[in-house]
């Protein structure tokens, strides 16, 4: 599975998603300048549902994610890339010139995620802790269906009444 963004020049804005809305969570890492990307193919780690911002080539017209499952791209204006790891895995990313030249392509690795976390079995069920200080539910790839439900449908619940809109 492959997905293609295409933008002309510097201004534009394109953004793919293949699995709905990337909550990006602002943290200091982020306010940093953009990392350049070399062209040598080294690997690019992202943690899962963390950003890692980098700078495109300036010729870029055509950017591939190998796989969107694994990682989304997102360009911003100024030749910026906002890689967001969304699942445990690797795929590549690829960056051409309007003649189909490579200007760089990479391993985008993306790894588990940093904070402290907790992981409860309880017989097969999994459930997953977040422990920074305190110990707090957490969304993550691979807890059983109910616990992961039940605190997706909690946070979608937490995001609607905070944008204002009417529950269902």
């Amino acid at each position: 599975m492959s997905a293609c963004v295409a933008f002309s020049g510097r201004r534009s804005r394109w953004s793919f998603a293949l699995a709905g809305l990337t909550l990006l969570v602002a943290s200091p890492t982020l306010a940093a300048d953009p990392v350049p990307v070399s062209s040598t193919g080294t690997a690019i780690t992202v943690h899962l549902d963390q950003a890692r911002v980098l700078e495109l080539p300036e010729r870029t017209s055509t950017l591939v994610v190998g796989n969107p499952l694994i990682a989304d791209a997102s360009v911003q204006p100024g030749g910026v890339l906002v890689i967001t790891g969304k699942s445990y895995g690797a795929t590549n990313l690829v960056a051409l010139d309007r003649s189909g030249r490579t200007l760089l392509e990479h391993v985008i690795e993306v790894q588990g995620p940093r904070d402290n976390i907790v992981v409860v079995y309880r017989g097969i069920e999994r459930e997953s802790y977040s422990c920074m200080p305190y110990c707090e539910r957490r969304i993550t790839l691979g807890d059983s269906a109910g616990y992961f439900t039940a605190n997706l449908t909690q946070s979608g619940n937490l995001n609607t009444q905070a944008q204002g809109a009417p529950q269902k």
